[in-house]
């Protein structure tokens, strides 16, 4: 099994608006409720393509109750642990006249610490039936900045390859731990290395202790450097949609392609793929599936040569 690692879950909240008009009301055409968080995206991926996954992390409260009611009813096993702190909300605003969604995202519930012991134990109890390990998003308040460090550690004990996709110190903290695969955006990126020349802080990242990195590039795809060499995987064209979840659509296909033992150049081109696909689904953070499957043959992996 795949486990994703969720410390600041969320119920997402999806509004969709004829017009998003500042210091107006306005009346809302659809509201979409569902379990939300990085790793929660990626696990819900995953299933779609039919890995078997869990899901854990941390729920608690009136919204907490929601998230895994919600979560009940998708292909998932779920071993969030329980806090005494309320899972936060997301509030995603889709103005339909142009296309663009407006974030707001709630701070999570503060973790103790007996609350973070409790998920330690129970996260080294799920590493050793796990093939790989995503740990994704954000911390919430009250779990140390080296969190994630602190869990790639105990993955690399149990022989679990760790994938990280977060941002700010504790992606610094968590890439010196070397994990197996980070996936940055172009932004965490920068703040990472300082350089904004995607080629050059890619192998900087990589030299900063990660065995991978996956870089994201938005409409231009990914770049990955690895141990066997450099490529950039790229969609057919310019595609227009909601590019919400496309990220951890991305993590998804990267993390089933690792488990799978796929080629570079067929893994990077499911991720696109699926990134892409999600851009095109007509729910935010969804894949439509006959898209995914018509762009598999048409992703351009190019490999870069080596470095004099």
């Amino acid at each position: 099994m795949i486990l994703t690692v969720t410390l600041n879950a969320a119920l997402d909240l999806t509004y969709r608006v004829p017009a998003l008009l500042p210091h107006t009301s306005h009346r809302v055409s659809e509201v979409i409720e569902r379990p939300g968080g990085k790793g929660l995206n990626v696990a819900r991926v995953l299933a779609a393509i039919g890995h078997d996954t869990v899901v854990t992390g941390f729920a608690g409260g009136t919204t907490g109750e929601i998230l895994r009611a919600q979560l009940a009813g998708l292909p998932v096993r779920d071993a969030l642990v329980p806090v005494a702190g309320t899972t936060r909300r997301t509030l995603a605003v889709v103005d339909a006249a142009s296309g663009d969604t407006t974030q707001f995202n709630e701070p999570g519930p503060t973790v103790t610490p007996d609350e973070w012991a409790a998920f330690l134990t129970s996260y080294e109890s799920l590493l050793r039936d796990a093939e790989a390990v995503a740990l994704c998003g954000s911390l919430p308040p009250g779990i140390h900045v080296g969190a994630y460090a602190e869990l790639i550690r105990r993955a690399r004990a149990a022989g679990v390859p760790a994938l990280l996709d977060t941002s700010g110190e504790p992606l610094r903290r968590g890439i010196a731990a070397r994990p197996d695969l980070v996936k940055p955006n172009a932004d965490e990126l920068a703040q990472l290395t300082g350089s904004r020349e995607p080629l050059r802080a890619t192998h900087d990242a990589r030299r900063r202790g990660a065995r991978t990195v996956v870089s994201s590039l938005g409409p231009d795809g990914i770049l990955a450097a690895t141990p066997d060499g450099t490529w950039q995987a790229t969609p057919p064209g310019t595609v227009l949609g909601n590019p919400t979840g496309a990220g951890d659509s991305a993590v998804a296909g990267l993390l089933s392609g690792l488990v799978e033992s796929l080629p570079w150049p067929d893994l990077l081109t499911r991720a696109v793929a699926l990134a892409t696909a999600t851009v095109l689904a007509p729910t935010a953070g969804d894949f439509d599936r006959a898209s995914y499957e018509d762009l598999l043959p048409r992703i351009t992996v190019t490999e870069h040569a080596p470095a004099a």
